[in-house]
């Protein structure tokens, strides 16, 4: 198979975000841990410094000792002019060397300066600019020294990096998406490939094969795949011609016991023009006779139609029908007026009567023979589709039998002891897909049983035209009496138990 590209699926995407996430929480702590322990370690010696001059300064401070206001307004000025922002504390007052670095100091760092310590703070972080003060006591003096340094070169420096390392996270992240698509992509390959060969033997393309390369799981996997694709082919080659066989053998049965049938039933009409002349065992032998005899032609003659459905040879004749008025006529030339109700509403539809007729004398037949009561046979429209219900209070049928109530030769009677050849139902399914229509049966025991005939109002699909002649031919109806004559022309009423 060529290797297409595999669509993207909840896999592939689940892992691709899997090993975003997994390379973005990875990245995102290195990057967050190296950040704060940074700023912690930048911040941390920024204090250490500004505390080591702090203690200069105060050292310097004591130099101007005793602080009178003259001494006070000269410490302030010495101090700003060498280039230091200072506040003094004396007597309750704090004075500031500049007026634009001059925060007041908070309760804490005045007692920890109190107390003799060196202490110090921060400006809050919404302050601008941002301002570290480190105080002491002027060593021989109740006055305080706090010295002001600005952080805002170091937090300008924190903020550039901090920065960096979100951009580098990003792209770390768009990196890892990119990678693990890749990768994600790379190793689902083989699955894609799989599920597209799959899909291929499920339509019915069964030489369908996966290359195998390397020796890793994919590869095993691979020939396992093809070695089931193999047997499966092998075995549908085998049923394939099995059942090849079995219509050959089907049609070959059929064709050779027409002739010799078609002149046993020639014998069996003039025997029972003369039954009536025969003993009274006698009568009964001849009857049982021509009853087996038809029956034999109904046989042979499902058989062939079967084979003819089979091999395609059965072209259609649509023209316009009225269902509702062929199964009318149909319920009264089968007599059967007392027994099948018709309603519904007259709906043209293009279609082959005599198929149509085919199929609803079998299920019409099949209702009668086995619906112990009443049938009721309707004829509705449903938007583009013609459905007829045939339907019926009988003792109904097992759930176990639906599944191959359309099979041929199947009986629901295990004993096969019904009248029907078990072809009546799966020559009317045959008609219906020609039709273009869908047949479907719904029964529940002790309920009754309900088969659903849906035909397409436009005809159907790709009709292959019959010849003329067959096109002109006129559709009958058999009548009761016609069972010998012509026994063909519908499916027998007890194929429901037979071929369901």
């Amino acid at each position: 198979m060529a290797a297409n590209r595999v669509p993207p699926g909840r896999l592939r995407r689940r892992l691709t975000v899997a090993f975003v996430l997994v390379a973005g929480v990875s990245a995102g702590s290195l990057a967050g841990g190296s950040y704060l322990l940074l700023r912690q370690a930048r911040l941390d010696a920024s204090v250490q410094q500004a505390a080591a001059d702090a203690r200069y300064q105060l050292v310097l401070a004591g130099q101007f000792r005793p602080l009178t206001e003259q001494r006070r307004a000269e410490l302030l000025r010495s101090f700003e002019g060498s280039g230091r922002h200072v506040l003094l504390a004396a007597d309750g007052d704090v004075q500031a060397s500049n007026a634009s670095f001059a925060p007041l100091p908070g309760p804490a760092l005045r007692a920890t300066v109190a107390a003799g310590e060196l202490g110090y703070e921060r400006s809050a972080p919404s302050a601008r600019p941002r301002l570290l003060l480190v105080g002491g006591r002027i060593p021989g003096s109740d006055g305080e020294l706090y010295v002001v340094t600005s952080e805002e070169d170091l937090h300008r420096g924190l903020d550039q990096l901090r920065t960096a390392l979100l951009a580098g996270w990003g792209l770390v992240v768009l990196v890892a998406a990119a990678v693990g698509h890749g990768l994600a992509r790379r190793t689902l390959e083989p699955v894609g490939r799989a599920s597209r060969a799959a899909r291929a033997v499920a339509e019915g393309l069964l030489a369908t094969r996966l290359p195998v390369h390397g020796r890793d799981e994919f590869s095993d996997w691979a020939a396992s795949f093809n070695g089931m694709a193999e047997a499966l082919e092998a075995k549908i080659e085998a049923l394939s011609r099995a059942q090849a066989r079995e219509r050959r053998f089907t049609a070959d049965v059929a064709h050779e016991l027409r002739t010799p049938v078609t002149a046993l039933v020639a014998a069996a009409s003039l025997l029972r023009e003369h039954t009536d002349r025969l003993p009274g065992d006698a009568r009964r032998v001849a009857e049982l006779l021509v009853a087996d005899v038809i029956r034999l032609r109904r046989l042979v003659e499902d058989l062939m139609e079967i084979s003819r459905l089979d091999a395609g040879q059965e072209p259609l004749a649509p023209r316009p029908v009225d269902p509702l008025a062929l199964l009318d006529a149909l319920v009264a030339a089968r007599g059967w007026r007392d027994r099948v109700t018709v309603a519904g509403t007259a709906t043209p539809v293009r279609t082959d009567p005599r198929r149509l007729e085919r199929v609803l004398a079998n299920l019409v037949g099949n209702a009668v023979e086995h619906g112990g009561g009443e049938v009721r046979a309707t004829v509705v429209r449903d938007a583009g589709r013609v459905l007829v219900d045939v339907a019926d209070r009988g003792p109904g049928i097992a759930p176990e039998h639906l599944p191959r109530l359309f099979d041929r030769f199947y009986k629901v009677d295990p004993a096969r002891s019904g009248p029907g050849s078990g072809l009546g139902l799966a020559i009317a399914q045959e008609n219906t897909r020609l039709l273009g229509g869908h047949l479907t049966v719904h029964s529940a025991p002790g309920v009754g049983t309900r088969f659903r005939l849906a035909l397409p109002v436009s005809g159907p699909p790709d009709a292959t035209p019959a010849p003329a002649d067959a096109a002109a031919a006129p559709t009958t109806h058999a009548g009761p009496d016609d069972a010998a004559a012509a026994p063909a022309r519908h499916a027998g009423p007890a194929d429901r138990q037979e071929a369901p």
